[in-house]
């Protein structure tokens, strides 16, 4: 099993980089996995019916949502936890302080050591595309799975986002950056 990702060539729209081309990486996405065949296979591995474990899902499903919304991290068996957060702008005084502060609504997954780790050991294959989105290399990790991790790098890297953009809470929380943030 490897990440597959896409490196292309792309045209810079804004930033000290504008009008140049560079290579971008994103994740290959290829479809996603509907409900029913998540369920089937759960119900194969477990060795309890499809009925039972629909069942199963949606109550699961609806305690998640129940919980997030009263302001829970909830666990999710397996993964990691799962919050809701938002990002907002700062202000100067207590006067200023009102929802329209908030610029988005998110939710916020923070994975296991576990799939961490599994994350860490999984092999990386990177395909390459020209601007035209003709493949012109392929690139597979033979790496360790040694990335850096801003969650586990004391000293270094404290203050970067994953993009290289500056983290304007580099010790945790909320952030009062607006920008993209990478998605799990």
């Amino acid at each position: 099993m490897a990440i597959n990702l896409k490196a292309k060539e792309t045209l810079i729209q804004v930033g000290e980089l504008k009008g140049k081309y560079r290579y971008v990486l994103g994740t290959e996405l290829y479809n996603k996995l509907s409900e029913s065949k998540v369920i089937k296979e759960a119900a194969l591995r477990s060795g309890v019916s499809r009925g039972v474990m629909q069942a199963c899902w949606d109550a699961a499903g609806e305690v998640i949502k129940a919980w997030t919304t009263e302001g829970h991290s909830v666990a999710i068996p397996g993964l990691g936890t799962m919050r809701f957060g938002v990002r907002a702008k700062s202000v100067e005084t207590v006067n200023e302080v009102a929802s329209g502060l908030i610029t988005a609504r998110r939710v916020i997954f923070t994975p296991n050591v576990e799939i961490k780790q599994e994350l860490m050991d999984t092999a990386i294959q990177i395909t390459c595309y020209d601007r035209n989105g003709k493949v012109i290399k392929n690139v597979t990790s033979g790496d360790k799975g040694d990335v850096e991790d801003p969650d586990n790098n004391p000293g270094g890297g404290e203050g970067k986002k994953p993009g290289g953009g500056e983290d304007n809470n580099p010790g945790g929380g909320e952030d009062n950056n607006p920008g993209g943030d990478i998605g799990l």
